[in-house]
């Protein structure tokens, strides 16, 4: 295992060979960089989204400035297509709650459970476990960076 090249070498002994100390100075140095990369890569994503923000709103209000019967156009390179997307929130939760129950629309939510809550229910009502509910546990490793002694 490479060290400072997080992989990119052929190893010099098995990763069994490794201590656990030196799993975890190599395991930190891997988060590290992987941090680090990330973080790069966020940036010049970054930059090149708000270039391609820049460009869609120009080539929006040119294909309005063709006129309110132009919903699009085609260019040697693609087409431009002028889409409508509407986004819905509720800025009263508890009126939005009474109104979906009082037309009983609950298809007006999305299916999933709040994660943090649903283990809060289950921590404060040992054994009642709503029917139908699954839950898959897994076991992970967290590693923490050495602090001065």
């Amino acid at each position: 295992m490479d060290e400072n090249t997080a992989g990119a070498a052929a190893p010099a002994k098995t990763v069994d060979e490794y201590s656990i100390d030196d799993l975890t100075r190599i395991y930190l140095k891997m988060r590290n960089k992987v941090q680090e990369m990330t973080k790069e890569m966020e940036s010049k994503i970054e930059a090149l989204k708000a270039q391609q923000d820049q460009i869609a709103s120009i080539m929006k209000d040119r294909v309005r400035a063709l006129g309110d019967g132009v919903s699009s156009l085609k260019t040697e390179h693609g087409t431009i297509m002028l889409t409508t997307k509407t986004r819905y929130y509720a800025q009263d939760w508890d009126a939005f709650k009474t109104f979906v129950h009082e037309h009983d629309a609950l298809d007006l939510f999305e299916k999933r459970i709040a994660q943090k809550n649903m283990q809060q229910f289950i921590d404060e009502n040992p054994g009642l476990t709503p029917p139908g509910l699954n839950s898959i546990s897994e076991v992970d490793i967290s590693v923490r960076k050495a602090t001065a002694r």
